[in-house]
């Protein structure tokens, strides 16, 4: 039988952690091969430091009352970027469940103090997140995402948050993949200063093609992250198939997401600004009711998110 996520609700904020791999790589100094976090859990300090970091997340979620939804560890735990690191099928299985256990252990003391706590397994692209991965078909993607699908299904997450997709075909094959292991599923698009995916499409074009050609398996809704409003909010309007949007995840800084991530700095533009921003947009569309952050976001951004919407929402 399927999990269902829960349906929006007037009493519920979400909120999301921020841009973990860039914090852990600029504010803590650890580097990220092929991206990846997981490994980290290996590292007795890091796997401190990465405590620390949820617990400052959790603490911005007590704070203002958000129901968290915290992942974040196994963006790249799938089967070629985790060969690339040498996990074979049986270790990357292992690790994605340790990553979601080790997120259960650092939230388990919050319990009390918080309206509920949530568990996301994250989910990448086959290929590089902005390029525009063409060679890849449905069939092929939905194979592909099957396998780290059973293992969140085993993990027993409460979502599958797939992350910075461009690419419709591949979209189309890991809703299938997460619809036949029986989770929900939020696809997450990017978009670039085009206001566009890179592939060219609009957000509204992507999203109607997804639900259309994944038909019955199609997402339970969508997102966005990786981009600036800047770059998203030109693609935003009313209408059903915006709708589907329940979740932003914005970057810090309006800037070349390839560049936020090879920076050598923490790029973390003007976090008042931003959480006025996303106040702005839950002011416009009260149906979106997760919120959180993407590259260059941490704490500071997630309190001044959070602030801004929770000041909204609860007015009403």
């Amino acid at each position: 039988m399927k999990k269902h996520f829960p349906e929006q609700s007037a009493e519920t904020l979400f909120l999301t952690e921020g841009g973990t791999e860039t914090e852990m790589m600029y504010k803590f100094g650890y580097e990220l091969p092929h991206f990846a976090m997981y490994p980290l859990l290996n590292n007795a300090r890091a796997t401190s430091a990465l405590r620390e970091m949820y617990q400052r997340y959790l603490d911005v979620a007590v704070r203002h009352q958000f129901t968290p939804l915290i992942g974040g560890l196994d963006y790249r735990a799938s089967p070629d970027w985790a060969a690339l690191l040498g996990y074979s099928t049986e270790a990357l299985r292992e690790m994605q469940l340790r990553c979601i256990d080790f997120l259960r252990e650092v939230a388990a003391p919050y319990t009390g103090q918080l309206p509920d706590i949530y568990y996301a397994g994250i989910a990448g692209p086959k290929g590089d997140a902005y390029a525009l991965n063409k060679t890849i078909s449905a069939e092929e993607a939905e194979d592909y995402h099957s396998v780290q699908m059973e293992n969140l299904k085993l993990a027993g997450v409460d979502l599958v948050w797939a992350a910075t997709f461009n690419n419709v075909p591949e979209a189309i094959g890991i809703a299938r993949a997460a619809a036949s292991a029986d989770l929900p599923l939020c696809l997450s698009f990017t978009l670039n200063s085009t206001h566009n995916l890179q592939s060219g499409l609009s957000l509204r074009e992507a999203i109607e093609e997804v639900d259309f050609q994944a038909s019955d398996s199609k997402p339970d809704f969508y997102g966005i992250n990786c981009s600036h409003p800047l770059e998203f909010e030109p693609a935003l309007e009313a209408g059903s198939w915006f709708e589907r949007v329940r979740s932003l995840r914005p970057n810090a800084a309006m800037m070349d997401k390839i560049s936020l991530c090879r920076l050598g700095h923490l790029e973390d533009g003007d976090p008042a600004e931003l959480g006025q921003q996303l106040g702005d947009l839950a002011r416009r569309y009260p149906h979106i009711d997760i919120w959180g952050g993407c590259c260059g976001t941490w704490e500071t951004h997630l309190d001044q998110i959070a602030a801004n919407v929770s000041s909204i929402r609860r007015k009403y």
